[in-house]
């Protein structure tokens, strides 16, 4: 090699010769290889366009659409007036009737004639023709035990005595409400979601019982201070779970506007009352949270520094409604079907071998950004800078915003793909929020800070539960019996 600091000027000339003719030809490849990215790409626009033209031919315009599917003026997802008709599936027969299916029985009466209608006869032995069942709820009144504590005098030391008030598993506290009686009314109002008015209702009309809406509160108020231990040890699950569905939904405070954020595992779920900020979601997961997030697109997940895998779901309606806003937009149609038909493969990809997995998931980012290139914002500024000064500089494509945030977020679309348990969907999340959502339609929220960390406790508790698919009525009184620390 050549010594530069005790080269001639001779050799030094030399040297900058060699390495301009090798700027130059790089110069040339770098064109080369610029022209066939350009070519590769008009290859991909103009193959999603000819699939997207095979997909309008093969779909006849409704008749009610004269500019044959045009982009529409209504906003998407508004309903029409006059629902289309749905074409009706042949139904699946199960393969036994559930609502038939028969109780074990608690009681039995025996209907046998004791003498023949016809001549008097009396009748002896026989067998079973046939069993009705009949089932029926007993409207049983409201049990009052009165605690009568006797005091007593030692006739020996002259001391009085009186029994101590062990009343564990029969009542919690110092209240007069049984154990019974509370998860009854939180019962009712978790699961049945029914106003305190309808619960003082229901028990005056069944069991004959004159409760306050204060005594309803405090019984509700009472089972969720009991949760305390059994949601931390909620969080502690959720936080030491490998893969958590996390959402958020609005939810009112004394006519506030806040957030309601569940995070949810196969076995358990935990609901928090907060703002929409990223802090909620830190102080859920914990510092030493080292699972995989599955969530929707929103600013405090995208910001979220850990294992990631973003909901397919809600891209793929953002993909719907971009078609359906540009339904005669061909290339439009056809980059959607690309992509559709890509998650479907990659739902379909299995394979035992890790190495395989991960190698699977980087071909498929391979070909979601191949898919997503041509309309991003750098290619957009190439093709405007290669255009002739004069030419008409086209707007960006209609996908140009989903390709740039399939494109800043690709490696957390195909994290399914390598580790299968994690889901591709936010599922999840969605069905834990939706009783919650339903209960803020009926209430309209709470009134009060300690009314949400109530609803939030009984959510989380509840939830689980009904995850679980246990009695709930059974385990709030389990936990009312147990004894408190």
């Amino acid at each position: 090699m050549l010594d530069l600091y005790h080269a001639s000027r001779d050799d030094l000339i030399r040297v900058i010769l060699a390495q301009r003719d090798q700027l130059a030809d790089l110069e040339q490849r770098l064109a080369r290889q610029a022209d066939e990215l350009a070519t590769v790409r008009a290859t991909i626009v103009r193959l999603t366009e000819q699939i997207g033209a095979l997909l309008v031919a093969g779909e006849e315009a409704p008749a009610d659409d004269p500019d044959g599917g045009a982009r529409p003026t209504a906003m998407p997802g508004l309903k029409p007036t006059t629902a289309a008709p749905r074409l009706t599936k042949a139904r699946t027969r199960r393969a036994h009737g559930f609502a038939r299916r028969r109780m074990a029985p608690t009681h039995r009466e025996i209907h046998a004639l004791a003498r023949c209608p016809d001549c008097g006869g009396r009748l002896t032995g026989g067998g079973v023709k046939r069993t009705r069942e009949v089932i029926e709820v007993p409207v049983v009144p409201a049990t009052v035990t009165e605690h009568v504590y006797v005091e007593r005098r030692c006739p020996c030391c002259r001391r009085r005595w009186v029994p101590a008030a062990d009343l564990a598993g029969v009542v919690d506290g110092q209240q007069r409400l049984g154990s019974g009686l509370v998860s009854l009314i939180a019962t009712l109002r978790e699961e049945a979601r029914l106003p305190f008015a309808t619960i003082q209702r229901y028990l005056r009309t069944l069991h004959g019982l004159e409760l306050s809406v204060g005594a309803l509160v405090g019984a509700v108020q009472r089972v969720a201070a009991r949760a305390g231990p059994a949601v931390e040890q909620l969080r502690a699950d959720i936080r030491a779970s490998p893969v958590v569905h996390a959402d958020e939904t609005g939810w009112r405070e004394d006519g506030r506007n806040g957030y309601a954020w569940t995070f949810s595992t196969p076995t358990a779920r935990l609901f928090e009352h907060g703002t929409r900020e990223k802090a909620v979601l830190e102080r859920a997961l914990g510092a030493d949270f080292a699972g995989v997030l599955v969530s929707d697109f929103y600013v405090a997940y995208t910001n979220y520094d850990g294992l990631h895998q973003y909901c397919w779901a809600h891209l793929l309606r953002d993909i719907h409604d971009l078609v359906q806003q540009h339904r005669g937009d061909a290339g439009v149609r056809g980059w959607a079907k690309a992509v559709h038909r890509l998650f479907a493969r990659a739902q379909t990809f299995a394979d035992p071998d890790p190495a395989a997995r991960r190698m699977a998931q980087r071909g498929f980012e391979g070909e979601l950004a191949a898919l997503c290139a041509p309309f991003l914002g750098a290619a957009a500024r190439a093709e405007a800078t290669a255009a002739p000064p004069e030419a008409e500089v086209a707007p960006p494509a209609p996908q140009a915003p989903l390709c740039r945030r399939m494109d800043k977020h690709l490696a957390e679309l195909f994290v399914f793909v390598a580790d299968p348990a994690v889901p591709a969907t936010n599922n999840a999340a969605e069905r834990s929020l939706r009783p919650l959502v339903i209960s803020r339609k009926i209430s309209g929220g709470t009134r009060s800070a300690l009314g949400s960390a109530t609803k939030m406790a009984l959510a989380s508790l509840f939830g689980t539960w009904r995850l679980q698919g246990v009695n709930p009525l059974h385990c709030c009184r389990q936990l009312l019996a147990a004894p408190q620390v």
